[in-house]
């Protein structure tokens, strides 16, 4: 499967992983052609203006919140779980 790469912008360059990242530092990606090809499909209409705006929003959001992250606050949960054990759905 061919790959395209997807740069932060010009003068962009790949860096070490062992480099420490400078701040508003970028990397570039190698992703497969279909995948560019169906981001781009993906955000026609969108207000994101590149491929690289579009991805960064989403891993930005994958890193904001984790596989896994509790969703709710501590609070939310026992709230949750009293209005469900009122309506007979626990005990």
């Amino acid at each position: 499967m061919p790959a395209k790469e997807v740069s932060g912008g010009p003068g962009s360059e790949p860096r070490a992983m062992s480099d420490p990242p400078s701040p508003g530092a970028v990397r570039t990606l190698r992703l497969p052609e279909e995948v560019v090809r169906a981001l781009e499909v993906r955000m026609q209409g969108s207000s994101f203006e590149s491929v690289e705006a579009l991805v960064a929003y989403i891993l930005g959001r994958l890193v904001d919140h984790p596989v896994g992250a509790t969703v709710f606050s501590e609070e939310d949960e026992r709230l949750l779980k009293e209005r469900l054990r009122s309506l007979g759905y626990i005990d």
